[in-house]
Order: structure tokens, then C-alpha cells, then sequence
């Protein structure tokens, strides 16, 4: 049951671990004991077990503008690449869990071989997305509206405003104050040496590099493509269309800011975009606190760990 809820708890983190674009060669994800890389073509997900033998799950991908024209449109490409993002981050967990849970049990059907993608279950697969989705919701949008009211009832402030700065604030705050919390339980620590792994792995392949330990471990544990980089965006983006789109009432505020998520998600990604295509602009400096946060959910990791990293990368460049 342990098992279960600490995977929980790193599935409703995902947001933070992940790195995806449409443009973009490779990007990927820490998950338990083992990263998930992606590639133009394709994923792959490399799992570590006690015993040392690795687990490697792969499989073909087409982003979801090679789907859907319409989500090759400005703002809706990025709903469409987040919201792929998350899908595939949970579906790698899931895997890096079952691993895990098998292990513990005593299962003995381990293998250096790789296996097919499994068929999981949607059911399972739906309800891990659902409760992690609804976790941050409670904690990320719920309490600090609830937070932001109850100060504004006992100061008297009326701009909206100062209201939606002030909800943002309380956001940060949480936001910071829940991952360095859980990045004190030692198996969220590990998940976030694998992020560091990971991170130095994307630097190795985008620096056109050959792929070995001793390269990757030159580079930072920090990339400005990184989940944690994009909160502080989303953050600012939010705090201007929830002061544009804004309600007097709690009930008001509190469905505006879940049904204009996708909006908030979708302008954020453009900025993040632009940035990264226009180094020497403005938009660039918002990444730099992202940069900062990133010394929380990042570790360094050991040579192992690059190595599950740099497996996980080859194999998605061969799907």
C-alpha cells in the first residue's frame, strides 16, 4: 500500500519532472528508479531493479499536431503537447511502479531483455490521472483562493488585482513549500537524482556528444526546458487572465480558474517557446527562477543512474 501512495505522490509531481516540445529532438521524465526519454518518434522507458538488470519498455509516438491539425495552432499546440506530456509521464510511472511493486513482492521473472509496451489499464490508468489532477487542484488552486479570501475579508482590499497577485504568491509558496518537503522522503530524493540524470543526458545528446557517463556528467542538472521552469510562467500568465477574466464571487473565482487552466497552460507554453527560440529576449529572464527552483527537484546523480539516463535515450532514438 506504501508502495502505492509514494507513487501517488510522484505522479502528482510529474509536472514538475517532465520536459516535452513539438520541436524539440529529445525530452524526458524522471519516474521510479529509471527515466523515460522521448524521442521524434517514439519513447522509451528504462528501469533499474535491485538486482541490477535493467527493464526497458518502448513504443512509437506521433505528437498530437501529427494527429490533429488543430493542435498545430498557436496556444492549442500547447495544450495538446502538455496535455501528451502528462499522459505518457503517467503511463512511464505506472510502469516504473509496477516494476517496483513486483520486485517488492518477490517477483522472479526479471530480465535484461526488453519487453513490449504492456497493456495497462485505462481504468487504472484514468484514476491515477484523475486523483493526482484533483490533488493539485486542491492544494494549487483550491487553498490559496480560500488563503487570498479569508486575508481579503480581514484587510478589505477590492482590486482584483492585488487579489490574483496575491493568490499567485500564496501558489509559489505552496507550490515550493510541497516539493522541498517530499524532496526529503528518500525515494522522492532518488526520483530526483534520475531528473538530474536525466537533465544531464539531454545536455550530452544536444551538445552532439558522444553518449557515455563521463561526458553527461560534465553538464548541469539544471535545463530551462524543464517542468519546474515552467511553473513560475504559468504562475505570471495565470495572475493576468484571471485579473482579466475576473468574478466577484468565490464560486466564480474558483471555476474560472479550473475551466481557464488549459488557456493559462496553452499561453505559458508560447512564452516558454518563443524563449527558447529568442535567447537574447526579455521572455528568457522568467526562466531563470524556474533555473533556481530546478535545485529542489534536481540531484546529481550517480554514474548508475546516468547510465539508466543514456539507455533510455538510446532506446527511444531506435523506436
Amino acid at each position: 500500500m506504501l508502495k502505492y501512495l509514494k507513487h501517488l505522490l510522484i505522479t502528482a509531481t510529474s509536472w514538475a519532472l517532465s520536459s516535452s516540445d513539438d520541436e524539440i529532438l529529445v525530452g524526458g521524465q524522471a519516474v521510479i528508479e529509471g527515466v523515460m526519454m522521448r524521442s521524434p518518434k517514439g519513447f522509451s522507458v528504462a528501469v533499474r531493479r535491485q538486482d541490477g538488470t535493467v527493464r526497458v519498455m518502448k513504443d512509437a509516438l506521433l505528437a498530437m499536431g501529427q494527429k490533429w491539425k488543430i493542435f498545430k495552432a498557436p496556444i492549442l499546440r500547447g495544450v495538446g503537447v502538455l496535455g501528451q506530456a502528462t499522459a505518457l509521464g503517467i503511463r512511464a510511472l505506472l510502469f516504473s511502479a509496477e516494476e517496483a511493486i513486483n520486485e517488492e513482492a518477490g517477483s522472479k521473472d526479471a530480465s535484461k531483455e526488453q519487453k513490449p509496451a504492456p497493456a495497462l489499464s485505462p481504468w487504472l490508468l484514468a484514476g491515477n490521472v484523475v486523483v493526482a489532477l484533483g490533488f493539485n487542484i486542491l492544494v494549487f488552486v483550491v487553498l490559496p483562493l480560500v488563503i487570498t479570501r479569508l486575508l481579503q475579508s480581514r484587510l478589505g482590499f477590492e482590486s482584483f488585482l492585488v487579489f490574483n497577485g496575491i493568490d499567485g504568491l500564496f501558489r509559489i509558496l505552496l507550490f515550493v513549500g510541497f516539493l522541498y518537503s517530499i524532496s526529503r522522503m528518500k525515494d522522492v530524493d532518488r526520483v530526483f537524482q534520475y531528473h538530474g540524470a536525466e537533465h544531464k543526458t539531454v545536455y550530452n545528446f544536444e551538445a552532439r556528444q558522444d553518449l557515455t557517463v563521463a561526458n553527461a556528467q560534465k553538464f548541469s542538472t539544471l535545463h530551462p526546458r524543464c517542468g519546474t521552469s515552467f511553473l513560475l510562467v504559468v504562475v505570471i500568465v495565470s495572475i493576468l487572465v484571471f485579473s482579466i477574466a475576473h468574478f466577484q464571487t468565490f464560486t466564480g473565482k474558483l471555476l474560472s480558474r479550473i475551466v481557464l487552466l488549459p488557456l493559462v497552460a496553452g499561453l505559458s507554453y508560447e512564452i516558454i517557446r518563443y524563449s527558447a527560440k529568442h535567447p537574447k529576449s526579455l521572455l528568457r529572464l522568467v526562466t531563470f527562477p524556474g533555473l533556481l527552483l530546478q535545485k529542489i527537484t534536481t540531484k546529481p546523480p550517480d554514474d548508475k543512474q546516468v547510465e539508466i539516463a543514456i539507455k533510455a535515450l538510446e532506446e527511444a532514438l531506435t523506436v
